[in-house]
């Protein structure tokens, strides 16, 4: 074998390798890159054209500009692929300040739904970000599926721990001390500096009663918003927003994590990317997620 078949033999593997990459690891591509579904069929086309090419290049008398042809539009196709990649590529900042953040949500695909760009975005800036579910969802369809697609999406979007509770789903109200208790824990251990939460003009009851009892056990904290549900009312009114332009690809894909309940017509990407277009709009921003402020002390350490 001459050294010409060797490079047609190599180019031939790289090129397979990264399409097998950029199909298996789909899920770390759509993490980190703003639109995955480019560099993925690019590398996908790229490998299917020419891996053939440079195997059957190797097996055949073909002329010396055929080689280099096939040659040169290989690294054509394994540089573009990496280009797009890099152009492509979610930039995180890094906080001068990591603070720590405590997002509350009633079921298990409301974070994603509702706050999963800010989230996604506070943890690649070095923040330290932690959920709590407080249901399983279980009369909206399987439980353990639901509470584990919760602990997937909360992963997915970088969130260093995700605890799920199995209080009573519709019925938070019942739980309304339990829950309480249960946030009062998690306040004292991890002395977030943000809290997250559902609003008041929410027509869930579930949200309403996360929202109570966030208010009550986060009673003396500083820094408490509201975030935006499906089920928000026209009264919901944010005046804190958060440019999440690069993320809204990372927020659609955490909430396809949740295929218990694809079924619903919020769940769409569509819908998604609409509703961030509509705060971007009321933002000065291109897609942002909204939020109610019931406290935020800026210079009292919430972002100072």
């Amino acid at each position: 074998m001459n050294v010409l078949h060797t490079v047609h033999w190599l180019l031939a593997a790289l090129l397979a390798l990264v399409a097998i990459l950029s199909v298996s690891g789909e899920e770390p591509l759509r993490r980190r890159v703003l639109n995955y579904r480019p560099t993925q069929i690019f590398a996908v086309v790229s490998a299917i054209l020419l891996a053939p090419a440079n195997a059957w290049a190797t097996v055949r008398e073909v002329p010396d500009v055929g080689h280099r042809l096939i040659v040169v539009a290989s690294i054509v196709g394994l540089v573009g692929t990496f280009a797009m990649y890099n152009m492509y590529k979610i930039r995180a900042t890094s906080a001068a300040k990591p603070r720590r953040i405590l997002a509350i949500g009633a079921h298990p695909d409301d974070l994603e739904l509702a706050v999963g760009g800010t989230l996604a975005r506070l943890a690649d800036s070095g923040h330290e970000v932690h959920t709590m579910i407080m249901t399983a969802g279980a009369v909206g369809g399987d439980p353990d599926v639901r509470a584990q697609e919760a602990i997937n999406g909360s992963k997915f979007l970088g969130v260093a721990r995700c605890d799920v509770y199995n209080f009573t789903d519709t019925d938070l109200h019942s739980d309304m001390n339990e829950m309480i208790d249960a946030i009062e824990k998690k306040i004292n251990r991890y002395n977030p500096d943000i809290i997250f939460t559902h609003s008041s003009h929410d027509q869930h009851q579930d949200h309403s009663a996360v929202h109570l009892a966030t208010l009550r056990a986060g009673r003396r904290h500083r820094a408490i918003l509201c975030f935006e549900s499906p089920s928000a009312t026209s009264d919901f009114t944010p005046k804190v927003f958060v440019n999440i332009d690069d993320y809204v690809g990372v927020k659609s894909s955490a909430v396809a994590i949740h295929e218990n309940q694809s079924g619903k017509p919020y769940m769409t990407e569509e819908r998604v990317s609409g509703i961030a277009h509509f705060r971007g709009d009321q933002a000065k921003m291109a897609r942002a997620e909204g939020f109610e402020a019931v406290r935020f002390d800026v210079f009292g350490g919430a972002l100072s």
